[in-house]
């Protein structure tokens, strides 16, 4: 099997072929979940803060149910899959004879600096910096036996489970009334700088919620390495045995739990409906993409999401990117300019987005190897070998 990066895995040429179709198509439907979520912050004329804040009462019925079906699923399935990209790096550097985790730090050192440029010159809610820390984190756990492996998963889990707890606790038990404070004009009325500024002012606040995931995120990129190792994206027998269970546990429990969560209306279990319950509801997912992607004719939508999923660093970029140029105000401003029409627009704006990604990719992947981003990653994790001297004779 190719060695591949988390991110922009390369075209298979072995047996395993159709399990890499199977991961680049997943990783294409967890691009594309991501910003089914992300696109109602951008829409928001307030933005995340606003969006977080604002009450049950004014989310629309479209919203609430479309909000339902990407909030924290394609997180999690996301985030698995980061493990997966780890663990496939790792087998490829057993392999081959080489040091682990060795060149894959400065791998994780390269994704953070990504993920503070696009904190910085992007979006406040990148992901990528707290992928980088639990990538390292990881990248050792994963040297240990088994049975210790498992233990971390488990110890990763039970923390994460105890810190919503916490946090569900503590809202429901705050004051229900209004925050207050005068609204958020930042990304409706200010400069692209004056936004880069808002976010250095906010960081604190920003940047929460990839510390407070730091143990889910260990906990699902074990679980990942687990079932990749289990051969859970094998073409054969086992794994179709393996995702058939993820699917009916998966949706079977899943679904119907962070279903009763989400229209609860109580805004107590938003912790809860976003980080406890989606992550078992992205394994479903994950199967029943499985079990669809072998009974569904291979078209240009699963080819379209393939060709995505190899270049999904770039995709990632580039959603935030054209939404944040379609919303804020030094763009075309059309969270202001519509917001009477939100619950309409915004699933709109989503599906434009998505043809567009899913055209560029496959346009791109035509002529280029690489994602546009993929090859400057692959350039830069490249560079220490260049600088290197010789040896000599």
């Amino acid at each position: 099997m190719a060695e591949t990066t988390q991110f922009a895995p390369r075209p298979a040429r072995t047996e395993g072929e159709q399990r890499i179709v199977l991961l680049d198509v997943l990783r294409g439907v967890a691009i594309l979940g991501t910003l089914g979520t992300n696109i109602w912050i951008f829409t928001e004329p307030g933005g995340l803060l606003a969006a977080i804040t604002r009450l049950e009462d004014d989310v629309s019925v479209v919203e609430a149910v479309l909000r339902f079906l990407a909030n924290g699923k394609f997180l999690g399935m996301l985030t698995i899959l980061f493990g997966v990209g780890l663990e496939i790096q790792r087998a490829s550097a057993t392999r081959r004879g080489k040091r682990w985790p060795g060149r894959y730090l400065w791998r994780m050192a390269l994704l953070f600096a990504d993920g503070v440029l696009h904190y910085v010159l992007v979006v406040e809610f990148d992901i990528l910096m707290g992928y980088a820390v639990t990538g390292i984190v990881v990248s050792y756990l994963v040297l240990t036996s088994e049975r210790a492996q498992r233990r971390w998963m488990i110890a990763a889990g039970a923390v994460h489970v105890l810190l919503v707890t916490a946090v569900t606790f503590l809202l429901a038990t705050a004051s229900a009334e209004d925050p207050g404070g005068p609204p958020i004009t930042i990304y409706t009325d200010g400069s692209y700088l004056d936004q880069i500024r808002f976010r250095f002012e906010h960081m604190a606040a920003f940047r929460a919620e990839p510390i407070y995931t730091i143990p889910m995120a260990v906990c699902l990129f074990l679980l990942g390495t687990r079932l990749y190792r289990a051969g859970a994206f094998g073409a054969d027998e086992r794994g179709r045995a393996i995702r058939r269970r993820l699917m009916i546990y998966g949706l079977g429990i899943g679904v119907p739990l962070n279903l009763a969560t989400a229209l609860s209306g109580n805004f107590a279990l938003g912790f809860v409906d976003r980080y406890l319950l989606p992550p078992l509801v992205a394994l479903g997912c994950i199967g029943l993409l499985g079990w669809l992607i072998e009974r569904v004719r291979q078209g240009w939508v699963t080819a379209s999401l393939a060709s995505m999923g190899r270049m999904a660093l770039s995709c990632y970029m580039m959603q935030n990117i054209l939404a944040s140029v379609l919303c804020y105000g030094w763009g075309l401003g059309l969270a202001a300019k519509l917001v009477d029409i939100r619950a309409l627009w915004t699933p709109l704006a989503w599906l434009a987005i998505a043809l567009v990604l899913l055209v560029f990719s496959r346009l791109w992947l035509a002529r280029f190897r690489q994602g546009p981003f993929e090859a400057v990653w692959r350039w830069a994790v490249e560079s220490p070998r260049r600088r290197r001297p010789a040896r000599p004779n």
